[in-house]
């Protein structure tokens, strides 16, 4: 990225704890978001191996954990831009969870995921660092692992760099609200 978009980046991330603290992303609690977060758990449950160790990128405050029976992960670790927002996960004290702020664009996970999710995440990283991004990601991926991949709407400029992993399952959820709808992948290396 050159320099200004990483001023970009930056205020970015100044939006969004702003936005965390006045409750803005209070909505991804609401019902409307519960088949994304289901159908994603499902993926887990359908394609991942018994007790997963699971990365979630843009975990914000841990939605997903709440979908999630602490029994059926060995170890997660949430990953978001936001500081506010993790420390809104890490108050929840999700056992077997940890929660780090860090920015997707340089963020290397210190180990291998049986799962990797890009939870609403891979659409935010700049085109000119999609393929770093992902690369990087991919190869924290364990052997037999999984990656999931949630995108509002189209995700116009990020699904052909899925292309060349295993699809296993691929599904589009649609809600009652016009144009809201995610496309949710499950692909294996």
């Amino acid at each position: 990225m050159n320099i200004i978009d990483k001023f970009h980046n930056w205020r970015r991330k100044q939006r969004w704890n702003k936005q965390y603290k006045k409750g803005r992303w209070n909505n991804l609690k609401n019902p409307i978001e519960a088949s994304r977060y289901n159908t994603i758990k499902n993926f887990i449950i359908a394609y991942g191996k018994s007790k997963p160790s699971i990365l979630d990128l843009g975990s914000g405050e841990g939605v997903l954990n709440e979908y999630l029976d602490s029994n059926s992960y060995a170890y997660f670790l949430g990953i978001d831009f936001s500081k506010v927002s993790i420390e809104y996960a890490k108050s929840k004290q999700f056992p077997n969870s940890e929660f780090i702020s860090a920015d997707i664009h340089n963020y290397t996970p210190e180990r291998k995921f049986d799962v990797i999710i890009f939870n609403e995440a891979f659409y935010y990283v700049h085109d000119s660092e999609k393929e770093n991004v992902f690369q990087r990601v991919i190869s924290c991926l364990e052997d037999n692992g999984i990656l999931i991949v949630s995108i509002y709407r189209e995700g116009l400029g990020c699904w052909e760099y899925f292309n060349n992993l295993e699809q296993l399952n691929f599904k589009v959820v649609t809600t009652t609200q016009e144009k809201t709808y995610w496309k949710i992948g499950v692909y294996k290396k």
